[in-house]
Formats: C-alpha cells, structure tokens, sequence
C-alpha cells in the first residue's frame, strides 16, 4: 500500500488561481504539492486564451496585409502559411511552459504530473503519467480542475468528430467551409480568425442573438460587423442532425424560422458553453456537494462544503476568466492571512478578442432592467472618436450607464479598437467611485481611444430634479 505523503498545501490542477498559490506559498516556505493531469499551468497558456489570441493576431495580419491598399501600400497576392501560424503559436506555448517549470522549481513546489482523485477525506491518490501511484495528504486542498467544452447531445455529433476550440488551434490548414456551433465569445473569435486565414465560415446559435448575454444594440452591431466581413450567421436556429465527418465533409441540418435547412460544410466546430471537470474525480468521498450543473458550490470565500477544502477558477463556478481565477488567489490568499476578502465584492470586466473587439464592464442595460435600477444611458459612435479618422477604424460604439440617483457609473460596454484599454480606464473609475463628471472633465491624451470618454459622458442626461 502506498504510504501517505503529507503537505502543508495541496493543489489539484495548474490553472491560474492554483498556480499562484502555489508559487506564493512555497516562496514563503510552505511544502506544496500541485497535480496536474495534463497542461503545466492550466489551459490559458497551453490550449485557450493565448494561443488563441496568437493565431487571432495572425489572422488580424492577413487582414491589414489584403487590405494594405486602403492605407496606400501596394502589395501581392496575399496567401496564409497555417503551418507556420501554428508554428508561432506553439513556439509560445513552449516557452510559457519553460516559464512555468522554472516558476514552480525556484518556489519548491512539487508538480505532480498524473490523475488525482479523492480516496478519502483530505486524501487524494495520483495515478503518475510515467506509471505508479503516490497518495498524498494536506492540512488545506484546493480543487482547481477547469472545465472542458460541452458536446450538446444532437443526433450525430459526436460521430461527427467535430473540433473544439483545442483542435481548431492545431490545424494547419484552414478548412474550406467552417461550420461553427455556438455564437459565443469563443466561437465568434475562431470564426473572424479563420474567415481570414481564407476560409468561408458559417456560424449557427439556437439563440435569438449571438453573444445572447449582451445587449440586443451590441449584440446586433457586432452582427453587422461579422456579416461585413463575408461570415454567416444563422440565429434562432436550432440543429437537429449532424452527419459526416469534421475534416472532410459535414451536413447540419437546422430548424429555424423558414423549417428545416442543410448547410454543407468540410469542418465543424462546437463552441457551445463549458463543463466543469468534477466529475469522477471522488468529490462525494471528499464531502464536497456540487450545484445542479455540477460546478462545485463555495461561499463567497471559496470555501466548498468539506472542511480544509477550497475550490477556485471555473470549476467553482467562477466567470470563465484567467483574469478571475487569478483573483480566486488573492481572495483565497487574503484570507488565509485573516483577511475577509469575497467574490461578491469584485467587479468583474469581459473582453471578446473579435476585430474590432467587445469590452464590458459592470451592468448592461438589460441587467439594470432585470435589478430594476433607474440609470441614465450615453452612448458614442466610434466615428466621433478622433482617433478613428487617422485609423480608419470607425466601426462599433461606446455605451455607459450611469446611476439615476447619484453620479456614480454602473456600467460600460465598447465594441470599438482597443477596447479593452478604453474599458480599463472606466473600470478604475467604477472602482474609485469616482463621479462620472470627473472622468468626463478630464485631459484625456489626444489622439487616443480614450478620448472618446470625453464626449461619451458629455452625453449622460441630467438627473432628474
């Protein structure tokens, strides 16, 4: 039998919010350990948000370079080597793992690489990648395993063998006709990616909308942009069939509006929604209860219902954010030191990487309407920001929301360049408290993005007597 190793902290998964505990801690001289199934520091640096955002990048370079002669530059054919786009992206990944096994040696954290499942309360037992097994014990355990894309139960799907956003980052070439399941942040910015790496893409959502949890303005400019750019979008549509295979060619039929419909397709990607990994992984052996979609349930400390354990990033059900798992650390961290910190007190900002992109933070207007909060709404279009005229990127608009009852803002959202930049700046004032007549008076740099804001709050009606 093997024989328990104990550890001051135990850490099941390497994603963001673990990771940083776990440098932390064994930096200030704690025995650590980290398990890790697969990917040395979590799915952002290895298969999700940088890799994706670096093969975007490249995208956003075919882009300018086939459209080079709006700006006065004369160039060839214009064509997209998906191998070494690939190349780039993996060369990135390689050094962020370098990063992360250098960060975990020099903090003395012991990364165990295998299957960690609970045996028993506080215990957990690794099935090592390289073979044997290693029982371990800890004084506190974070769970911390992710989640992974849903594969809705459509008729034919999984036969299908679609892509999910993992595979659709390895390809290295870009499919003939894209078909992609979800009108979401991820499948949206795969879609913009490969529509200009040369493919015709088609995106299908059963919702009313794409982005469904935006604005029905945002969600409609944002359309108006992607269809611009020669991709498809079918809304309300719902997919009844799959047949075929991803790679070679796919037939989804869809009842919409209109009654059934085909498209035909050479490549399928499913980017509907996520799951958390807690299954099979003996949470009910470790007395950690789960909520009715499986995420496991946490106080406003991350504290789960089995005492000594934590759980941070998505599978506590957390937005779906590197951004925020790395808060779960500081919470997590803060609190640990006797602190009080929770996850009711964060404001929470998003950013989808499409071009140009969508930034929000705080309320929408559908959430202020839900709450039943008066506000007061100005809006901006991105071509009455200065900077647009020497840029040419004029597409999209500022929106902010401001209180109705004081001059505090609730809420901003952008579809416009650099828009997670511009959001930042209302951020820190959201943050601040600050009066939105503070940002609005304020020497903003000219020519910036931001100095949009000026004009944007110009255009907050006065507060009713």
């Amino acid at each position: 039998m093997t024989k328990p190793e104990h550890f001051d902290i135990l850490i099941l998964g390497s994603g963001a919010g673990g990771k940083l505990l776990a440098w932390n801690a064994g930096r200030a001289g704690r025995r650590i350990a980290v398990v890790e199934r697969m990917w040395v520091g979590g799915s952002c640096p290895n298969v999700a948000c940088m890799p994706s955002k670096n093969e975007i990048w490249s995208a956003r370079v075919a882009h300018v370079a086939r459209n080079a002669m709006r700006y006065g530059t004369t160039t060839g054919a214009v064509s997209t080597d998906m191998a070494k786009v690939r190349q780039r992206k993996r060369d990135m990944v390689d050094a962020e793992i370098a990063f992360h096994l250098k960060a975990y040696k020099e903090s003395g954290t012991d990364l165990i690489m295998g299957e960690g499942s609970f045996v028993a309360p506080r215990t957990i037992e690794v099935r090592l990648n390289n073979g044997g097994t290693r029982q371990l014990t800890a004084d506190r355990i974070v769970i911390n395993v992710g989640t992974h894309a849903a594969l809705p139960p459509i008729p034919g799907l999984q036969a299908a063998q679609p892509m999910t956003h993992i595979q659709a980052l390895e390809l290295d070439y870009a499919p003939k006709h894209l078909i992609v399941l979800g009108g979401g942040y991820v499948g949206l910015e795969l879609a913009q990616a490969y529509q200009r790496f040369g493919s015709r893409v088609t995106v299908i959502e059963a919702n009313a909308q794409i982005m469904s949890r935006e604005d029905a303005d945002v969600a409609e400019e944002m359309r108006r942009i992607l269809d611009a750019d020669g991709i498809g979008l079918m809304t309300g549509a719902a997919v009844t069939e799959v047949q075929g295979r991803s790679g070679n060619s796919v037939s989804v039929t869809v009842r919409a509006q209109g009654g059934l419909q085909t498209v035909e397709g050479s490549d399928l990607l499913v980017a509907a929604g996520r799951i958390p990994n807690t299954a099979g992984i003996g949470l009910e052996i470790a007395g950690v209860e789960l909520d009715e979609r499986g995420y496991i349930r946490v106080d406003g400390g991350l504290a789960t219902s089995a005492s000594g354990i934590w759980a941070v990033g998505e599978c506590a059900g957390s937005p779906q954010f590197t951004h925020v798992s790395a808060d779960d650390f500081r919470i997590l961290w803060n609190n640990w030191e006797g602190g009080s910190r929770s996850t009711a007190d964060r404001l929470v900002p998003y950013c989808m990487f499409t071009d140009p992109p969508l930034a929000r933070v705080g309320l929408s207007e559908s959430d202020a309407k839900r709450q039943g909060l008066s506000v007061r709404v100005g809006r901006l279009p991105m071509n009455a920001v200065l900077r647009t005229a020497a840029t040419g990127e004029a597409q999209g608009f500022m929106k902010v929301l401001v209180s109705a009852t004081d001059d505090t803002i609730v809420g901003f959202s952008m579809i416009g360049s650099e828009a997670g930049e511009v959001m930042a700046s209302i951020q820190t004032a959201m943050l601040a408290g600050m009066p939105y007549t503070k940002l609005r008076d304020a020497v903003i740099a000219h020519l910036t993005f931001a100095e949009g804001l000026g004009p944007l709050l110009g255009n907050i009606p006065p507060r009713n007597a």
